[in-house]
């Protein structure tokens, strides 16, 4: 892959620009560059090699090791399927694909005893998969069926043509209650296993609106204009606001709440967010497509055991 350094990113240190762009560790880009994997202008370079307006960078990653996926039964909850892609709920819990120990027991395994020809679509232990969810975030998933549906989608979520709702439990109340975030995401400079907003991280820009808010919580719908890893978590996190339940970037705000609330905002096991809605071009007739992935109950009771109000209704779709 190639390409050119924009003025925004000059000197930048070629290492720390290639992991944030890449979304890899820097030690990672590190080893790349010692082999000779990563040029600039078509030489080689060093990691500290400060980076110009107009240089083009080269990076040839070495190849995956191939992960066999092996077909497992397991629960899908088909929202749409056709000869070209199919568009899944996702449950909170279940891993998208192997990776980092988790070698069975995923979204993967489950594609490929339904989808055998997904093993062919796509890349390496990733069968069909053109975007993915956080395991503890549920809510819609499109993977595709055949390499042309795949090659499309993976343009189109490249491109922003795709768009994606959100919906998430967060504490306190935005103020304004709509509004833009717009933050650079990277690596942590000291935790490199999370994510952060830093002044050299890739653009990331969330939109956001309140639905409702009641006893120190607020109910959002999110509107991504990019894909950063963790964008939705990390943006609320620098806004002030970050979600129930989130492990990494959350906090104990429970613990400033009435007692009667605190337990059930205590005890939420995983992030508050949902997947909600999706919207994109079918890769093979071009027709415009809305998927919907119905609310989970874990949140409705959660909005509900805290506020004592019913969940919100949904507004219209995108």
């Amino acid at each position: 892959m190639i390409w050119k350094i924009e003025r925004e990113a000059a000197g930048e240190r070629l290492d720390r620009h290639v992991a944030a762009r890449l979304d890899v560790p820097r030690n990672q880009v590190q080893r790349w560059i010692a082999e000779g994997l990563v040029q600039v202008n078509g030489r080689e370079a060093k990691p500290s090699t400060p980076l110009a307006a107009g240089d083009h960078v080269e990076c040839s990653p070495p190849e995956p090791r191939e992960e066999r996926v092996l077909p497992e039964p397991g629960d899908l909850r088909v929202l749409h399927e056709d000869g070209e892609i199919v568009v899944l709920d996702k449950p909170a819990g279940l891993t998208v694909h192997p990776g980092a120990g988790r070698t069975t027991g995923t979204l993967a395994h489950h594609l490929l005893d339904r989808y055998p020809e997904m093993a062919g679509v796509g890349g390496a232990g990733r069968p069909g998969i053109v975007h993915r969810l956080d395991q503890g975030t549920s809510g819609v998933l499109v993977v595709a069926r055949t390499p042309a549906a795949y090659a499309r989608l993976s343009r189109a979520f490249a491109s922003r043509e795709v768009s994606k709702l959100y919906l998430g439990i967060a504490y306190g109340a935005p103020s304004p209650a709509a509004g833009t975030i717009e933050a650079p995401i990277g690596r942590h400079p000291q935790r490199r296993q999370e994510m952060a907003v830093v002044s050299r991280g890739r653009p990331a820009v969330t939109h956001y609106r309140t639905l409702a808010a009641a006893a120190g919580i607020s109910l959002l719908e999110m509107d991504l204009a990019t894909g950063r890893t963790h964008q939705i978590r990390v943006h609320l996190k620098h806004l002030g606001h970050p979600l129930v339940g989130d492990p990494v970037y959350g906090e104990a705000r429970w613990k400033g709440l009435p007692r009667p609330v605190q337990a059930p905002l205590r005890d939420f096991p995983r992030p508050a967010l949902h997947a909600w809605r999706i919207a994109f071009r079918h890769p093979a007739t071009e027709e415009l497509l809305r998927f919907e992935a119905p609310v989970p109950e874990d949140l409705r009771s959660l909005w509900e055991r805290v506020t004592g109000r019913a969940f919100p209704a949904s507004p219209p779709g995108p």
